[in-house]
């Protein structure tokens, strides 16, 4: 097994990314034969009714997770929640996951975002150098 530090969350929904700002994250890397990772996010506990709502239903959450460092690419995962522990105001969420194979190359997915946006020339080649050093989060599209 590997462990990595998680540095930032969101959960990825159809046409929306829900930030999940962490106190602290780990993300486990079981190495075993059917690909498991395991994540905890340690977060308030506002955001523990979205992870309520899906393991009562047993649904699936795709979240967007940033490791190890925040200039880092987002790997994008399929989860399912596992646990919930409240703790004085606060919550640790575990999900069990598998690594998705969605399309994860910031820079392509920046640019067609910036083209969408209407951008072109000179105003998009700026915008594009200003935003690709600061990452800012974009939904990514479903599997391709």
């Amino acid at each position: 097994m590997k462990s990595f530090r998680l540095i930032s969350m969101q959960i990825v929904g159809k046409d929306h990314v829900q930030e999940i700002e962490l106190e602290e994250g780990l993300i486990i890397n079981k190495e075993d034969e059917h690909g498991n990772w395991l994540l905890e996010a340690f977060v308030d506990e506002k955001f523990v009714p979205h992870f309520e709502e899906a393991s009562a239903q047993n649904q699936d959450i795709i979240v967007q997770v940033v490791i190890t460092k925040k200039e880092n690419d987002p790997a994008a995962f399929s989860t399912k929640v596992t646990s919930i522990q409240k703790i004085n105001g606060k919550a640790s969420i575990l999900l069990k996951g598998h690594l998705s194979k969605i399309r994860n190359d910031y820079p392509a997915l920046l640019l067609e975002h910036l083209l969408e946006q209407g951008l072109h020339g000179e105003e998009l080649l700026a915008e594009f150098k200003d935003k690709v050093l600061a990452r800012p989060k974009i939904v990514l599209p479903k599997k391709a």
